[in-house]
């Protein structure tokens, strides 16, 4: 697999190398000796959960600011997403900078996000499937989010005709308002 590093410090694509015949393909999608390798950092998951989503769904920005964070390996199984590693992280150089990468079924492609970032997606077709391996489990008092349409990140999402977005992210606080109340991550 190869693995890069993304514009903002913790955050990489994995690309694999796919074995295919007429049978179809075969991928080793993480391993966690090459990944420590690769990035010098020790993602060791204890939890995994999988969305659905259909075309124009916009999930996050989401984070957490417990102790140990909760670092994510995000995949798609079936269909295609923009995935998106926001800085959240006020003592960041890139502070309220995002990254964009498309990930989809077809290329195999992961991002892995170290503890402490903030993350979101929009799916851009039906029938989305995305896979997120974590390094902690769900803790509620612990789980923040921002406005995915927040005037300070500015993100530019796709064009998919409509966003559907869950009350909670609809409704969560802009990066400001986050920062002045004390609940970003403090840790890079």
């Amino acid at each position: 697999m190869n693995v890069s590093s993304l514009g903002i410090q913790g955050a990489w694509l994995i690309t694999p190398q796919r074995h295919g015949d007429d049978r179809g393909w075969f991928q080793e999608w993480f391993k966690h000796s090459e990944v420590l390798e690769k990035t010098g950092y020790d993602f060791a998951p204890l939890q995994a959960n999988i969305s659905h989503s259909a075309r124009g769904t916009i999930r996050g920005v989401h984070y957490s600011t417990a102790q140990v964070g909760q670092a994510k390996l995000v995949t798609v199984l079936h269909g295609e997403i923009d995935d998106y590693v926001v800085d959240i992280r006020p003592s960041s150089p890139t502070f309220g900078k995002w990254e964009r990468v498309r990930l989809s079924a077809h290329n195999g492609h992961s991002v892995l996000l170290s503890a402490h970032l903030g993350h979101a997606f929009h799916a851009l077709v039906d029938d989305t499937v995305v896979n997120y391996l974590v390094t902690a489990e769900y803790n509620p008092t612990a789980e923040h989010g921002i406005t995915p349409m927040c005037p300070h990140l500015a993100i530019d999402w796709a064009d998919t005709g409509k966003y559907l977005l869950a009350p909670k992210d609809e409704q969560a606080p802009d990066l400001h308002t986050q920062h002045n109340a004390g609940l970003l991550p403090t840790k890079l």
